[in-house]
């Protein structure tokens, strides 16, 4: 057996009766950053801002996008009708609208030119905006984004500002489901590769994407450059940014690399909350993670708390339910999951578990450093009160084929972006198993099926919102998803950066208005 115990920053080992010191792995990564950044930041040779990312864009496509890069890029490419505000409702974004009638909305774009001129000087009109959804609609191109409007009957241009969409059904949430960029339609009909080479009539026009770690945007208001390099190691990343090789950082980095940053002099470190909520999934058709009883220990042997204080950093806050408690359709009186490692054994017990004869599960994550470390963590938390976790980590694209496969026990993985609550039957509905939605566990419940299916026909925002609130006590009470944080954002740049703001999704929008001044 071997004991540790740490003193004054460094490690004392005692094996075989020796007592032996060793440099800490957070202690020895600072060594060697320290030694590699030596050198004063560098300038950039031009005057292109550089944003480094943990990954590329998949496809510059809206109608394809699902990746959290991707859906982040094309934010600044493509002009969309609809935005949300601060509580996640859904306000104008190049449109206003009208309901006529709950399965009539009319839409209308703004007369301004702002996002409504497409790079060639051709102007956005309602044609384009039929012909982008249009194509989202047809079954033919597979768009992962159809089954959410599958509600829409047929939409009618009535003039090149007017367009009109007719509902199979009514939707009080279906204004916030129109957030796809826009497309031209004339180079939708020559089926235009925009996954490669996009074109829209947002900020930013693209310039070239020559690999794929390195794509180039140009900010139209002032033809500022920006190119998004990929660079997938974190401490790799951060070296860059300190050689002046990058100019800027946004998430993806552990808490220790955050702390060294802090303490750079050249360096400039802003956090804000954010909503990305970070869960456990569970396998609901295995005979071991199908019992309610299992995730419920699950659940109650996770110390949140410590977690987010010494492996965090602090940088997140517990979760109940998947949509933040102050969302207009959150539930702020959900209880926080408390940490129990005694009603965990007792729960466990009941099946014949206990630390002599250890429940065994098999756990999926991704190869990212700190997500493995995070998954450690929650390993040992779980041996402590008889659940043995056979840990496997996988590149993104193996692990995340996985999980859509269903071919899994366990994983731990977080939803971005989440705007409108519509999701909840996009997760949980029993119709929404892979391919017609995300119900990767394979969860099955009446009364969420009920309660997903009141909201979506409520006549009120008001109950709606009471009916997803029901339907989030619901979800917390029969586990499919074991929540654990919402976690913060960070934004890190080199000195003579400024004027990012960042958004409580994540986004890039950030990069509208950043600037850089003259050394």
């Amino acid at each position: 057996m071997s004991s540790q115990k740490a003193t004054r920053g460094w490690w004392w080992l005692k094996l075989n009766g020796q007592v032996k010191m060793k440099k800490p792995p957070v202690l020895r990564f600072v060594l060697l950053l320290g030694v590699l950044a030596l050198a004063a930041c560098a300038p950039a040779p031009d005057s292109t801002l550089r944003i480094g990312l943990a990954s590329a864009p998949v496809t510059l496509d809206p109608r394809f996008a699902t990746d959290a890069t991707s859906s982040r890029v094309n934010r600044l490419l493509y002009a969309r009708l609809v935005e949300f505000d601060e509580r996640q409702l859904p306000e104008p974004g190049i449109a206003s609208w009208q309901m006529i009638n709950p399965t009539h909305y009319r839409f209308i774009l703004h007369k301004a030119d702002d996002g409504r001129i497409f790079p060639d000087g051709s102007r956005l009109t309602a044609q384009d905006v039929k012909a982008t959804y249009d194509a989202v609609l047809n079954p033919v191109n597979a768009s992962p984004h159809r089954a959410a409007l599958s509600m829409i009957k047929r939409i009618d241009v009535l003039d090149d500002n007017t367009t009109d969409f007719y509902l199979n059904r009514a939707d009080l949430l279906f204004p916030g489901y129109l957030v796809i960029g826009i497309l031209p339609a004339a180079k939708i009909a020559t089926q235009h590769p925009f996954n490669q080479q996009p074109v829209g009539s947002g900020p930013f026009r693209f310039i070239a994407w020559p690999e794929t770690g390195r794509l180039q945007l140009r900010r139209q208001r002032d033809q500022q450059d920006v190119s998004f390099i990929r660079v997938s190691d974190a401490t790799v990343r951060v070296l860059k940014l300190l050689r002046g090789e990058l100019d800027m950082l946004q998430n993806d980095l552990s808490p220790e690399l955050v702390t060294f940053l802090q303490n750079k002099k050249d360096i400039n470190v802003t956090r804000v909350r954010g909503s990305n909520f970070t869960y456990l999934g569970f396998n609901l058709d295995d005979d071991i993670t199908g019992q309610r009883d299992v995730r419920q220990a699950i659940a109650l042997a996770i110390n949140r708390k410590k977690i987010i204080r010494y492996v965090m950093g602090g940088a997140a806050r517990p979760a109940s339910a998947l949509l933040l408690p102050d969302h207009w359709a959150g539930n702020p009186a959900l209880p926080e999951i408390k940490y129990d490692p005694d009603a965990a054994r007792s729960l466990l017990a009941k099946h014949g578990y206990s630390l002599e004869r250890p429940l065994n599960i098999t756990w999926k994550t991704s190869t990212d450093a700190f997500r493995v470390r995070l998954a450690t963590v929650l390993q040992s938390q779980l041996k402590a009160v008889g659940i043995n976790v056979d840990l496997r980590s996988y590149d993104w694209g193996t692990f995340y084929g996985d999980i859509k496969a269903g071919n899994f026990q366990v994983f731990s993985l977080s939803w971005v972006g989440i705007k409108t609550p519509d999701v909840f039957r996009y997760i949980f509905h029993s119709d929404s198993v892979p391919p017609n939605g995300a119900n990767r566990g394979r969860f099955q419940d009446d009364t969420v099926d009920h309660l997903i299916t009141v909201a979506g026909r409520a006549a009120t925002l008001t109950s709606q919102g009471a009916a997803y609130r029901e339907l989030q006590r619901r979800l917390l009470e029969t586990l499919p998803y074991v929540p654990l944080w919402y976690e913060d954002h960070v934004f890190i740049s080199r000195k003579g950066i400024s004027g990012y703001s960042l958004g409580l999704d994540g986004n890039y929008d950030g990069l509208r208005t950043v600037q850089i001044s003259a050394e």
